[in-house]
């Protein structure tokens, strides 16, 4: 007869602990899908929840205020006694600081991103970037109060027109702001650039520079002007900073030495409680929000469409 052989309790609780394993592999195979499922729907949810509050609310505004007069008047005080209602003194005021941010950041942070991604060493370039990274955690509000008390008086030795309010002295420091973003950005995307391309650039002849200029950069495109946009994005959309060294002064003009007031530095200020719920003060909190998300919107499918032509020519 044949001998039953004898499984130790060693051998039966490996194999228990195995058959637990397999398990709890199989409950999470079939679990985490679906969890991962919800937290897409909840991120789509929330946009389409923004997006129908902002209309909504707005609905309540052009009830009111006639869209033509929004669109094409120059004059916007909605919380006086004899109200108007023209969107384009914001409009300028936010076109003007994200202008002057644009051309601080978008030359100083391209550069940045090359030096980092093809002359820097590794050493280097473990210590610029932790330091990139920490500015962009400074709060707005410090750099709000930079721009005040250290950037204006500066200006002003040089502009004596210069007032304590503002566009030109938040808008580069806006500029700061978003330097380390277009940077670290476009440095990650340079840098997953293969070899093979400086590779064969070195082979022909090419210098660093014709590599950096002439190679990577353009098969590094798409990713570098999405940095781009993210970070004008982000100085259209930046609130203390224009809130604080701006001023609050919604003229329709393009001079930088002059207050100026933004789309989000007005939600700001409005949203302290000057206006009562319901009344058109308080709608016309929406109708602006939902122009600043227009513009956002139309930025991003403008790039969208530019990285995607981009792409596809390297």
């Amino acid at each position: 007869m044949l001998e039953t052989k004898k499984i130790s309790p060693v051998q039966q609780a490996i194999a228990a602990n195995k058959k637990k394993k397999v398990s709890m592999d199989t409950i999470l195979e079939k679990l985490m899908p679906k969890l991962f499922l919800v937290c897409a729907l909840v991120a789509i949810f929330t946009t389409f929840g923004i997006v129908f509050t902002l209309l909504a609310e707005t609905v309540h505004f052009f009830e009111k205020v006639s869209i033509v007069e929004f669109l094409t008047s120059k004059e916007w005080h909605p919380t006086l006694s004899d109200p108007d209602y023209g969107i384009l003194p914001l409009i300028s005021g936010t076109l003007l600081t994200s202008l002057i941010a644009t051309i601080v950041a978008v030359p100083i942070g391209l550069t940045s991103a090359i030096y980092l991604s093809e002359y820097a060493s590794d050493k280097t370039r473990r210590t610029i970037k932790p330091i990139l990274e920490v500015l962009a955690g400074v709060p707005t509000i410090v750099y709000g109060f930079f721009a005040l008390t250290f950037v204006t008086p500066i200006l002003k030795e040089i502009i004596p027109t210069l007032g304590i309010y503002n566009a030109l002295s938040p808008g580069l420091v806006i500029g700061i702001m978003i330097i380390p973003m277009i940077t670290s950005l476009s440095e990650d995307a340079m840098s997953s650039v293969p070899n093979s391309l400086r590779e064969g650039a070195y082979g022909l002849g090419s210098t660093k520079l014709e590599v950096s200029l002439k190679v990577v950069l353009p098969a590094a495109m798409s990713g570098v002007i999405a940095s781009f946009v993210l970070g004008i994005s982000r100085a259209i959309g930046e609130t203390m900073i224009v809130s604080v060294a701006g001023g609050a002064n919604p003229i329709l003009s393009f001079d930088p030495t002059k207050a100026v007031q933004t789309m989000t530095a007005f939600i700001a200020q409005v949203s302290q409680g000057d206006v009562g719920y319901g009344s058109i003060g308080y709608y016309s909190i929406y109708a602006v929000g939902t122009t600043l998300f227009i513009f956002t919107l139309v930025m991003n499918v403008i790039a969208h469409f530019i990285s995607k032509r981009f792409k596809e020519e390297v």
